[in-house]
């Protein structure tokens, strides 16, 4: 009883508040005017663009995913989601391309959101952590993926988030499955009472390494997902593996009674 207390407690709708939302304004108006005018700085090798990156755009993009989590668990979430994709919509319409890709990033995280909230049991999480990795491996390499990529280039960039680079026109990019899993797991370690903080910054740093990784081994891409899979379970282990346990020793005490 004490431990399904603490996971309804650590579920509980808790709204954004005013320094919550100051922080998405100034984190989402740092990244639309990166976005902007990022191609205006000097060029930068290739190295330190991976670098710039991982350390500093990718962080402050899932920054983003961390300060609209308290919106995980609300009623609201659907609505929510919709605007921000009617919205983002709009931004592409009018030519607003920052403002664009930082929408996407807000409509892919409430999506993420909205996906949990089907979800009844923390094992269901798990196995969907477990199953994801593999289909996105195939995906990129056998599956859809690989075919929009190579074949449908455009349809991938329009949808993606993108990571602007110092000086130039290229970005590297990051498909919305990333992202919608990222906030999956992250309002997971919410509402069953895990790790929030170890979970969002394992995740980011996997992703991170799967950047570093991609240009160390001169890459066209790598499957992100297993790196959010992993960001997720490894430092819930633990946690997880002593909720699984609980969950099956309560199955036998009702079949026994």
């Amino acid at each position: 009883m004490g431990r399904a207390a603490s996971i309804l407690r650590a579920g509980q709708v808790r709204p954004l508040r005013r320094p919550r939302i100051a922080g998405l304004v100034a984190v989402l108006a740092a990244l639309v005017a990166w976005d902007a005018h990022a191609s205006r700085l000097p060029e930068l090798a290739d190295r330190w663009d991976i670098v710039l990156v991982a350390v500093g755009v990718l962080p402050a993009t899932f920054a983003v995913v961390w300060l609209v989590e308290p919106l995980s668990a609300s009623r609201r979430v659907l609505p929510t989601m919709l605007g921000a994709g009617a919205l983002a919509v709009l931004f592409d319409l009018v030519g607003l391309e920052s403002f664009f890709n930082a929408t996407k990033i807000v409509a892919f995280a409430l999506l993420g959101f909205m996906f949990l909230q089907m979800l009844e049991a923390l094992s269901w999480v798990v196995l969907v952590a477990v199953i994801v990795p593999w289909v996105d491996i195939a995906s990129v390499y056998r599956g859809p993926t690989r075919v929009v990529v190579e074949e449908e280039p455009g349809i991938f960039e329009r949808i993606a988030i993108s990571f602007a680079l110092p000086g130039e026109d290229a970005a590297a990019r990051l498909g919305p499955p990333d992202v919608i899993f990222f906030a999956l797991f992250l309002a997971t370690a919410h509402r069953f009472g895990l790790r929030l903080a170890a979970t969002w910054i394992g995740m980011t740093a996997a992703l991170a390494a799967t950047l570093v990784l991609t240009y160390a081994f001169e890459l066209d891409g790598l499957p992100a997902l297993p790196a959010v899979a992993l960001g997720f379970l490894v430092p819930n282990a633990d946690l997880l593996w002593r909720g699984l346990r609980g969950r099956r020793a309560g199955v036998r005490l009702k079949s026994d009674t």
